[in-house]
């Protein structure tokens, strides 16, 4: 291709300036994302800190796990109590909202429509955990019957965020257990498209979720796991489970499990005065420490 003299020198000059040109569009562009990302920010920063709502797991006629001397809807909705009043004390202009505060069962989705209706800034779902399990075993007469394989030696602490992983062995009997009080509400296929709790296969359908608020649970769960660390408490982490009581949270949302009810020396610490005032102790410390972090005010 021939070029006269006048159209190479103009081809140079343009080939001299693109670059230019280029790393100009960039820079403005990064420029303009970032003053965006600082406006956002900002408007986050300036968003008033004012409601968690707390919610005691299980309740009424769903006792959730048995320990030797007590069941976990009324460890939780004493704890839960407890922990309302003192994000309110200590906490000036936060309130704080139960999601039971009586012995009844509320559905799951009642519990998040709750928080989500009242524009919460956390969700905290509180239960004890249980390491017990059962299991259908052929008697001595050759009729089957259904035997509790106990182990009271596991202990420790740990809370989820909803996630969307596929399930292992040991993952799997938690989310069964902690999703099975979908059974006993009235038209929960409708209420839950179609999701079986009893059926692994099926959480799948929590991947079809927003995980808007995943990193915030996951910061606001390891701040809690952390201040049960501080006073002793065995850590077992922070992990992601397909959990319908967090599904369809717009906010922060967690599960935590204070301990082990059917570890004799837990449920007594969990039952015991000192032991709900250590564990609103760290679930307040969690909140502040949350607050700050993300510049709430």
């Amino acid at each position: 291709m021939h070029f006269n003299k006048s159209t190479k020198i103009s081809l140079a000059v343009f080939a001299i300036l693109l670059p230019t040109i280029f790393f100009s569009s960039l820079v403005n562009s990064q420029e303009k994302e970032n003053q965006d990302n600082t406006t956002s920010q900002t408007t986050q920063n300036n968003k008033a800190f004012k409601l968690v709502v707390i919610d005691p797991g299980h309740g009424g006629r769903i006792p959730g796990a048995y320990g030797s001397i007590s069941a976990e809807k009324d460890i939780v909705l004493q704890v839960s109590k407890k922990l309302k009043e003192a994000i309110e004390k200590e906490m000036p202009g936060v309130k704080a909202m139960l999601t039971r505060d009586t012995d009844i069962d509320v559905p799951f989705h009642e519990r998040t429509a709750l928080a989500n209706k009242n524009h919460a800034d956390l969700f905290i779902s509180i239960h004890c955990n249980s390491a017990n399990s059962e299991k259908r075993v052929r008697g001595k007469n050759g009729r089957y019957v259904t035997q509790t394989i106990r182990r009271p030696q596991v202990s420790g602490t740990e809370t989820f965020v909803c996630g969307f992983n596929r399930l292992q062995r040991g993952e799997s009997e938690v989310a069964v257990r902690e999703n099975a009080d979908i059974l006993f509400e009235e038209n929960y296929q409708e209420n839950y498209g179609g999701f079986d709790p009893n059926d692994p296969s099926t959480y799948i359908i929590f991947s079809l979720m927003k995980r808007t608020y995943r990193d915030k649970s996951i910061r606001f769960a390891t701040y809690i796991q952390n201040e049960y660390v501080k006073k002793g408490r065995p850590n077992r982490g922070v992990q992601e489970l397909s959990l319908a009581v967090l599904a369809s949270a717009a906010m922060p949302a967690v599960l935590t499990e204070i301990g082990f009810i059917s570890n004799p020396d837990e449920e007594k610490f969990m039952l015991s005065e000192n032991g709900q005032a250590e564990i609103v102790g760290n679930l307040v410390d969690a909140i502040k420490h949350y607050k700050t972090s993300t510049g709430l005010q």
